[in-house]
């Protein structure tokens, strides 16, 4: 569906992720939810759940409104 397009966002996310020693990883789209997984630094970071909600599924719903919500897995 709109898969290449998700991870084209994320890669232009990627980067200010890693910034702070995390990355994030793509692993599907199910009924307009896009599955990812935070790794690195993020994995164990209490600022995980708001850096997903708050920039990653802000920033994919911004390009991309069909989407319902970023969930991590």
């Amino acid at each position: 569906m709109h898969e290449e397009k998700v991870k084209k966002l994320l890669n232009d996310i990627r980067p200010g992720i890693q910034m702070d020693g995390g990355d994030v990883e793509f692993i599907e789209i199910k009924d307009n939810t896009v599955f990812v997984k935070l790794v690195g630094a993020c994995g164990g970071c209490p600022m995980a759940q708001l850096t997903l909600k708050e920039g990653i599924e802000r920033y994919i719903k911004n390009h991309l409104p069909e989407i319902k919500s970023v969930e991590a897995v």
